[in-house]
């Protein structure tokens, strides 16, 4: 593949979403701002950059695998890296964001010339590693036909939404709420489970092989039980992305108050076990 990618955003995610477009032969220059990250992706056979812009200059395509739309935007206008780009690339922003200010960020992208897709993911970071991410895509129909072998070399699951920027990110959402509700209830039965003596293997088993079973409590329940300090979602993911739509919200900010920001998300059941505890006295 001779197009050049230039990928900004090499944290956990990031960094296997790019050593997997340099294993199907993409020419990859990354960016992060921790230099072990750059380090890595040369490793895997890619090409390093000092800024964003420098990663950006003459590439076909900019995927921006960052945390949010202020460091989007701030990457792309701030910083430069729209106008080191060449003028008939395009711009895939594959973080979760809300939807006007995807829309607004595609509108200055487009009015430069240059091409926009909104292609949020899921799957953490086993799917990013597997390429097995879901990938969740707008754009003009012969944007988004033209992107294709570049998602699909990142994400096995690649659905199109539609022609407005945008659209993609609202799926993302529908898809954090649903997972980030399911997930926050699934801590608190497992919690009274375990209040109410039930072995919790033993209640893992039944309720995944029940109506009650669900994909994140199957996911994430065994890490609840048996924490092993491995992160593959940190709580503060859904911190930030229920944080545009969901009551559920309130659990993870409860979860990041005490401390586990940084922590598996499966590890919002502490919030229920905290609220369990009988006071002393």
């Amino acid at each position: 593949m001779s197009a050049t990618v230039a990928f900004v955003g090499l944290g956990a995610m990031g960094s296997e979403m790019a050593g997997n477009l340099v294993a199907k032969q993409w020419r990859v220059v990354g960016y992060d701002m921790r230099r072990e990250a750059i380090d890595r992706l040369i490793a895997a056979g890619g090409h390093g950059a000092s800024s964003a812009v420098e990663a950006a200059r003459g590439a076909d395509a900019l995927v921006l695998m960052v945390v949010n739309a202020d460091q989007a935007e701030s990457v792309l206008f701030k910083d430069g890296a729209l106008d080191a780009l060449k003028a008939d690339s395009t711009v895939v922003v594959m973080a979760t964001c809300a939807p006007d200010r995807i829309e607004a960020m595609a509108a200055r992208v487009e009015a430069s010339g240059r091409k926009f897709v909104d292609a949020p993911v899921s799957g953490g970071v086993a799917g990013a590693k597997g390429g097995t991410l879901t990938i969740m895509a707008a754009a003009p129909q012969a944007t988004f036909d033209a992107s294709r072998p570049l998602l699909e070399a990142m994400g096995s699951n690649l659905f199109y939404l539609g022609q407005k920027p945008g659209q993609g990110t609202a799926m993302k959402i529908v898809n954090q709420l649903l997972a980030g509700v399911n997930l926050a209830v699934a801590g608190e039965a497992m919690a009274f489970a375990e209040r109410a003596g039930i072995d919790l293997k033993v209640a893992h088993e039944l309720l995944t092989g029940s109506a009650a079973g669900s994909w994140m409590l199957k996911a994430r329940g065994q890490r609840m039980i048996d924490y092993d300090n491995v992160v593959t979602s940190a709580v503060e993911i859904f911190v930030k992305d229920l944080g545009i739509a969901a009551a559920a919200h309130q659990q993870y900010l409860a979860a990041a108050g005490i401390g586990l920001g940084k922590e598996d998300d499966s590890q919002v059941i502490e919030v229920y076990r905290t609220l369990g505890k009988k006071p002393k006295g």
